[in-house]
């Protein structure tokens, strides 16, 4: 599953997600979602969260 719809992301899931910094090298971060940003239901980029490790960044993949 992809990132970009809203209703598939929850609290607690584990995801991928690229930071701001490593957008332009698409390195990918994993962790667990402590909370989601992005207030729409869909974003094209990936919807924004942040991490149980305070990273914020835009989900590419649920894992």
């Amino acid at each position: 599953m992809d990132g970009k719809n809203r209703s598939n992301i929850k609290a607690g899931i584990k995801v991928n997600i690229v930071l701001k910094e490593d957008q332009r090298s698409g390195k990918l971060t994993q962790g667990v979602v402590q909370n989601i940003l992005t207030n729409s239901a869909n974003h094209p980029h990936g919807i924004k969260v942040r991490l149980t490790n305070g990273a914020v960044g835009r989900v590419k993949e649920i894992l």
